[in-house]
């Protein structure tokens, strides 16, 4: 009988002939036929968001090729993504230009469709917006875009197994470039986010309009935010703005 043992490796011969009673004739020298079994490797289903300048770059195919990747689909970043979860996606592979305060909406969506599907962010770390984010989305994962495509697949199955990942290239440029926003600074995005202009800030505030509109710049640079508007939406979910 034939049968598989837990502890083989991916592949092991098995004796297919019957085991012989102690009473029987000796039959050592008959024939015995032996059959190859291969234990199947689990299958990673990845599904990847592109947007249309880095679909040109084939990630897809060449991840394919990898052993126990499944890789399920490739979807444009900017369409419809209600239908992904029905593709039950264990990880999503994000590869965009986009920075990582305008890939969080998309990301937080699959996040609570999915909540065993891990999210794995390529970055390109000369790029601030697109540096990991120390006070949002602490589940999502963070590699250099450069990376080889077996090194992708390696974190792809410690993603999948739960592990979070972050390159520590990404570590190292976020920790030199990014800064806190100031007291003053959250006071003047406060105001804007009241409805106040530059100018009835900078009335209220005895400040110069260059000044305000300083203040304004650095914290959407801080927060990675596309805008001010971007800037307050950010504030607001992060709790420094009611």
């Amino acid at each position: 009988m034939a049968f598989i043992h837990p502890d083989v490796g991916s592949e092991a011969f098995f004796n297919l002939a019957p085991s012989a009673p102690t009473t029987a004739p000796n039959h050592s020298h008959a024939p015995r036929t032996y059959i190859k079994i291969e234990k199947a490797l689990p299958v990673i289903r990845v599904l990847l968001l592109e947007d249309e300048h880095c679909r040109n770059r084939g990630l897809a195919g060449l991840l394919a090729r990898e052993q126990g990747i499944a890789v399920i689909g490739a979807a444009d970043i900017d369409s419809d993504l209600t239908a992904v979860p029905e593709l039950l996606p264990q990880v999503v592979i994000v590869n965009s230009d986009y920075m990582v305060s305008q890939i969080l909406p998309a990301a937080a969506d699959l996040r609570a469709a999915l909540p065993a599907c891990a999210v794995i962010v390529l970055c390109d770390p000369t790029k601030r917006g697109m540096l990991p984010s120390r006070r949002r989305a602490d589940w999502l994962s963070y590699l250099v875009r450069d990376i080889p495509v077996p090194a992708l697949a390696a974190v792809i199955g410690r993603a999948a197994a739960g592990t979070r990942v972050i390159d520590p290239r990404l570590e190292v440029a976020a920790t030199c470039t990014e800064k806190p926003v100031s007291t003053r600074e959250w006071e003047v995005l406060g105001l804007a986010a009241q409805g106040e202009t530059i100018a009835d800030i900078a009335h209220r505030l005895f400040l110069s309009l260059g000044t305000v509109r300083n203040h304004i710049s650095a914290v959407i640079t801080k927060t990675g935010a596309r805008n001010r508007l971007d800037a307050i939406r950010i504030a607001r979910k992060d709790g420094w703005l009611h």
